[in-house]
Protein backbone atom coordinates (compact mmCIF):
# COMPACT_ATOMS: atom_id res chain seq x y z
CA UNK A 1 0.00 0.00 0.00
CA UNK A 2 1.41 3.34 -0.87
CA UNK A 3 -0.24 5.07 1.87
CA UNK A 4 0.94 4.08 5.48
CA UNK A 5 -1.95 3.10 7.92
CA UNK A 6 0.18 5.78 10.26
CA UNK A 7 -0.25 8.38 7.88
CA UNK A 8 -0.82 11.61 9.58
CA UNK A 9 -3.99 12.94 7.42
CA UNK A 10 -5.23 9.42 7.61
CA UNK A 11 -5.19 10.12 11.17
CA UNK A 12 -6.43 13.33 10.89
CA UNK A 13 -9.19 12.29 9.00
CA UNK A 14 -10.46 9.43 11.68
CA UNK A 15 -9.39 11.79 14.58
CA UNK A 16 -12.49 13.96 12.74
CA UNK A 17 -14.29 10.78 12.78
CA UNK A 18 -13.76 9.89 16.56
CA UNK A 19 -14.92 13.42 17.85
CA UNK A 20 -18.14 13.87 15.95
CA UNK A 21 -18.85 10.50 17.17
CA UNK A 22 -17.97 11.21 20.98
CA UNK A 23 -20.54 14.25 20.74
CA UNK A 24 -23.53 11.89 19.18
CA UNK A 25 -22.43 8.79 21.43
CA UNK A 26 -22.72 11.57 24.66
CA UNK A 27 -26.19 12.92 23.20
CA UNK A 28 -27.36 9.44 22.82
CA UNK A 29 -26.72 8.36 26.01
CA UNK A 30 -28.16 10.99 27.74
CA UNK A 31 -31.43 9.80 26.82
CA UNK A 32 -30.99 5.81 26.24
CA UNK A 33 -30.34 3.70 29.19
CA UNK A 34 -28.24 0.70 28.66
CA UNK A 35 -28.50 -2.39 31.11
CA UNK A 36 -25.51 -3.32 32.82
CA UNK A 37 -25.61 -6.63 30.94
CA UNK A 38 -25.70 -5.02 27.21
CA UNK A 39 -22.71 -2.69 28.59
CA UNK A 40 -19.73 -5.38 27.84
CA UNK A 41 -21.75 -6.27 23.89
CA UNK A 42 -22.38 -2.67 23.47
CA UNK A 43 -18.84 -2.00 23.82
CA UNK A 44 -17.28 -4.55 21.60
CA UNK A 45 -19.70 -3.83 18.47
CA UNK A 46 -18.56 0.34 19.11
CA UNK A 47 -14.88 -0.56 19.21
CA UNK A 48 -15.61 -2.95 16.06
CA UNK A 49 -17.40 -0.46 14.17
CA UNK A 50 -14.22 1.97 15.06
CA UNK A 51 -11.67 -0.19 13.78
CA UNK A 52 -13.88 -0.67 10.49
CA UNK A 53 -14.05 2.88 9.62
CA UNK A 54 -10.30 3.65 10.23
CA UNK A 55 -9.44 0.92 7.90
CA UNK A 56 -12.01 2.18 5.55
CA UNK A 57 -10.53 5.71 5.44
CA UNK A 58 -6.87 3.86 5.11
CA UNK A 59 -8.18 1.74 2.21
CA UNK A 60 -10.12 4.37 0.78
CA UNK A 61 -6.65 6.72 0.88
CA UNK A 62 -4.82 4.05 -1.26
CA UNK A 63 -7.77 3.41 -3.49
CA UNK A 64 -8.54 6.78 -4.81
CA UNK A 65 -8.56 8.47 -8.14
CA UNK A 66 -8.69 11.97 -7.37
CA UNK A 67 -8.17 14.74 -5.06
CA UNK A 68 -8.85 18.24 -5.18
CA UNK A 69 -6.16 20.87 -3.88
CA UNK A 70 -6.95 24.71 -3.15
CA UNK A 71 -4.06 26.29 -3.96
CA UNK A 72 -3.83 30.08 -4.59
CA UNK A 73 -7.47 30.10 -4.19
CA UNK A 74 -7.21 27.75 -7.65
CA UNK A 75 -8.60 24.89 -7.78
CA UNK A 76 -6.13 21.77 -8.75
CA UNK A 77 -7.72 18.40 -9.42
CA UNK A 78 -5.51 15.61 -9.82
CA UNK A 79 -6.81 12.18 -11.18
CA UNK A 80 -5.47 8.76 -13.22
CA UNK A 81 -6.87 8.99 -16.44
CA UNK A 82 -5.76 9.83 -20.46
CA UNK A 83 -5.62 13.73 -21.22
CA UNK A 84 -6.97 13.23 -24.57
CA UNK A 85 -10.14 12.13 -23.36
CA UNK A 86 -10.21 15.21 -20.63
CA UNK A 87 -12.86 17.85 -21.59
CA UNK A 88 -10.69 20.63 -20.84
CA UNK A 89 -10.70 23.28 -22.57
CA UNK A 90 -6.89 23.64 -23.38
CA UNK A 91 -3.98 20.88 -23.02
CA UNK A 92 -0.51 21.13 -21.93
CA UNK A 93 1.79 19.07 -24.32
CA UNK A 94 5.42 18.74 -23.63
CA UNK A 95 7.77 19.26 -27.13
CA UNK A 96 11.23 19.29 -27.03
CA UNK A 97 13.59 22.60 -27.37
CA UNK A 98 12.68 22.31 -31.53
CA UNK A 99 9.01 21.58 -31.92
CA UNK A 100 9.89 18.40 -33.68
CA UNK A 101 6.94 16.88 -35.85
CA UNK A 102 9.05 14.26 -37.03
CA UNK A 103 7.64 10.93 -35.16
CA UNK A 104 9.48 8.21 -36.22
CA UNK A 105 11.04 6.77 -33.13
CA UNK A 106 14.34 8.12 -33.87
CA UNK A 107 13.46 12.17 -33.32
CA UNK A 108 10.06 11.28 -31.78
CA UNK A 109 9.08 8.28 -30.21
CA UNK A 110 5.63 7.10 -31.00
CA UNK A 111 5.06 6.26 -27.16
CA UNK A 112 6.06 9.74 -26.01
CA UNK A 113 3.11 12.27 -24.97
CA UNK A 114 4.91 13.83 -28.13
CA UNK A 115 4.45 11.49 -30.88
CA UNK A 116 0.71 10.56 -28.94
CA UNK A 117 0.22 14.00 -29.24
CA UNK A 118 0.80 14.63 -33.27
CA UNK A 119 -0.41 10.78 -34.44
CA UNK A 120 -4.03 11.28 -32.75
CA UNK A 121 -4.20 14.94 -33.75
CA UNK A 122 -2.30 15.51 -36.31
CA UNK A 123 -1.93 11.77 -38.15
CA UNK A 124 -1.89 12.76 -42.26
CA UNK A 125 -1.54 16.53 -41.77
CA UNK A 126 1.62 17.33 -39.98
CA UNK A 127 2.53 20.00 -42.28
CA UNK A 128 -0.23 21.89 -40.92
CA UNK A 129 1.20 21.78 -37.32
CA UNK A 130 4.29 22.61 -38.96
CA UNK A 131 2.55 25.87 -40.08
CA UNK A 132 1.03 26.92 -36.61
CA UNK A 133 4.25 26.59 -35.27
CA UNK A 134 6.12 28.73 -38.10
CA UNK A 135 3.16 30.98 -38.17
CA UNK A 136 3.53 31.51 -34.77
CA UNK A 137 4.31 35.22 -33.65
CA UNK A 138 5.81 35.03 -30.54
CA UNK A 139 8.79 32.28 -30.80
CA UNK A 140 11.37 33.98 -32.85
CA UNK A 141 11.28 36.06 -29.57
CA UNK A 142 11.75 32.99 -27.75
CA UNK A 143 14.69 31.57 -30.11
CA UNK A 144 17.78 30.16 -28.35
CA UNK A 145 20.18 29.12 -30.99
CA UNK A 146 20.55 27.85 -34.24
CA UNK A 147 21.99 24.20 -34.96
CA UNK A 148 22.65 24.01 -38.74
CA UNK A 149 24.68 21.21 -38.57
CA UNK A 150 21.57 18.92 -36.65
CA UNK A 151 21.42 15.90 -38.83
CA UNK A 152 17.82 15.67 -38.74
CA UNK A 153 14.85 17.45 -37.10
CA UNK A 154 14.27 20.69 -37.03
CA UNK A 155 17.43 23.68 -36.41
CA UNK A 156 16.15 26.39 -34.28
CA UNK A 157 16.28 25.82 -30.28
CA UNK A 158 13.91 27.85 -28.56
CA UNK A 159 14.08 28.87 -24.93
CA UNK A 160 12.82 26.04 -22.21
CA UNK A 161 9.42 26.44 -20.97
CA UNK A 162 8.54 28.58 -24.54
CA UNK A 163 4.73 28.01 -25.11
CA UNK A 164 3.60 27.48 -29.25
CA UNK A 165 -0.43 27.70 -29.13
CA UNK A 166 -1.65 25.02 -31.56
CA UNK A 167 -5.86 25.34 -31.88
CA UNK A 168 -6.72 24.26 -28.29
CA UNK A 169 -3.40 23.22 -27.24
CA UNK A 170 -0.57 24.40 -25.26
CA UNK A 171 2.76 22.83 -26.72
CA UNK A 172 5.69 23.69 -24.34
CA UNK A 173 9.44 23.55 -24.95
CA UNK A 174 10.11 21.22 -22.01
CA UNK A 175 13.55 19.25 -23.03
CA UNK A 176 17.05 19.67 -24.66
CA UNK A 177 18.02 17.27 -27.09
CA UNK A 178 21.50 15.97 -27.40
CA UNK A 179 23.42 15.01 -30.25
CA UNK A 180 21.84 11.57 -30.19
CA UNK A 181 18.17 12.96 -29.64
CA UNK A 182 18.01 11.70 -26.49
CA UNK A 183 15.96 14.18 -24.26
CA UNK A 184 17.31 15.54 -20.89
CA UNK A 185 17.17 18.33 -18.45
CA UNK A 186 18.92 19.31 -15.40
CA UNK A 187 16.19 19.79 -12.41
CA UNK A 188 17.27 23.54 -12.58
CA UNK A 189 15.92 24.19 -15.57
CA UNK A 190 12.59 21.82 -14.93
CA UNK A 191 11.71 24.00 -12.53
CA UNK A 192 12.89 27.23 -14.28
CA UNK A 193 10.94 26.02 -17.20
CA UNK A 194 7.86 25.24 -15.10
CA UNK A 195 7.72 29.19 -13.58
CA UNK A 196 8.01 30.01 -17.67
CA UNK A 197 4.81 27.74 -18.38
CA UNK A 198 2.83 29.34 -15.62
CA UNK A 199 4.07 32.59 -16.71
CA UNK A 200 2.46 32.57 -20.26
CA UNK A 201 -0.32 30.06 -19.40
CA UNK A 202 -1.49 33.38 -17.38
CA UNK A 203 -1.43 35.24 -20.39
CA UNK A 204 -3.85 33.22 -22.40
CA UNK A 205 -5.89 30.84 -20.57
CA UNK A 206 -8.61 33.38 -20.51
CA UNK A 207 -10.82 31.65 -17.65
CA UNK A 208 -10.71 28.35 -19.59
CA UNK A 209 -10.00 25.17 -17.75
CA UNK A 210 -6.06 23.75 -18.42
CA UNK A 211 -5.11 19.73 -18.84
CA UNK A 212 -1.67 19.15 -18.19
CA UNK A 213 0.15 15.57 -18.03
CA UNK A 214 2.91 14.90 -15.39
CA UNK A 215 5.45 17.11 -17.45
CA UNK A 216 9.09 15.17 -18.03
CA UNK A 217 7.23 11.87 -16.80
CA UNK A 218 8.72 8.81 -18.63
CA UNK A 219 11.11 10.18 -21.74
CA UNK A 220 13.22 13.06 -19.69
CA UNK A 221 16.26 12.45 -18.23
CA UNK A 222 17.46 14.22 -15.31
CA UNK A 223 21.04 14.56 -15.49
CA UNK A 224 21.87 15.75 -11.76
CA UNK A 225 18.87 13.94 -10.28
CA UNK A 226 18.75 10.07 -12.01
CA UNK A 227 16.05 9.28 -9.25
CA UNK A 228 13.56 11.83 -9.40
CA UNK A 229 9.96 9.99 -9.24
CA UNK A 230 7.04 10.76 -10.84
CA UNK A 231 5.14 11.83 -7.21
CA UNK A 232 8.59 14.03 -6.92
CA UNK A 233 7.82 15.62 -10.76
CA UNK A 234 3.97 16.08 -9.70
CA UNK A 235 4.55 17.23 -6.85
CA UNK A 236 7.04 20.44 -7.98
CA UNK A 237 4.26 20.98 -10.79
CA UNK A 238 1.97 21.80 -7.68
CA UNK A 239 4.79 23.66 -5.76
CA UNK A 240 5.83 25.88 -9.30
CA UNK A 241 2.24 26.37 -9.73
CA UNK A 242 1.68 28.15 -5.87
CA UNK A 243 5.17 30.04 -6.22
CA UNK A 244 4.14 31.81 -9.80
CA UNK A 245 0.10 33.50 -7.95
CA UNK A 246 -1.46 32.70 -11.09
CA UNK A 247 -5.05 32.36 -10.54
CA UNK A 248 -7.26 30.50 -12.01
CA UNK A 249 -10.99 32.00 -10.97
CA UNK A 250 -13.99 29.85 -10.88
CA UNK A 251 -15.25 28.14 -12.89
CA UNK A 252 -12.20 27.69 -14.25
CA UNK A 253 -9.03 24.80 -12.81
CA UNK A 254 -6.30 23.09 -13.55
CA UNK A 255 -6.33 19.31 -14.13
CA UNK A 256 -3.41 17.41 -13.31
CA UNK A 257 -4.11 14.13 -15.29
CA UNK A 258 -1.43 11.36 -14.04
CA UNK A 259 -1.41 8.43 -16.49
CA UNK A 260 -3.41 5.36 -15.77
CA UNK A 261 -0.43 3.17 -15.15
CA UNK A 262 1.75 5.13 -12.58
CA UNK A 263 -1.56 5.33 -10.61
CA UNK A 264 0.42 2.43 -8.25
CA UNK A 265 3.31 5.16 -7.82
CA UNK A 266 1.30 8.04 -6.95
CA UNK A 267 0.29 9.16 -3.61
CA UNK A 268 -2.65 11.44 -3.92
CA UNK A 269 -3.27 12.14 0.16
CA UNK A 270 0.22 13.55 -0.04
CA UNK A 271 -0.71 15.96 -2.13
CA UNK A 272 -2.82 17.63 -0.04
CA UNK A 273 0.60 19.23 2.22
CA UNK A 274 0.83 21.17 -0.78
CA UNK A 275 -2.34 23.39 -0.09
CA UNK A 276 -2.55 26.65 0.77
Amino acid sequence: MKVSPLDKRVLNKFYAFLGAISVITSIVFLFADIEDKDKPIAGIVALGAIILVYIGIWIHANVRRSIRLKINNSEIEVYFGDIFEDSAELKAISFNEYFDTQVDDKIISKRSLHGQFIEKLYAGRVDALDDIIAADEHLPEMIAGENPTRPAGKKTKYKLGTVCMAEECLLIALSRFDANNKAFLEISDYISCLLAFWNEVDSVYNERTLALPVLGSGITRFRDYESISDQELLELIIWTFKLSRIKFTYPSKVKIVVWEKKSEKINLQKLKDLET
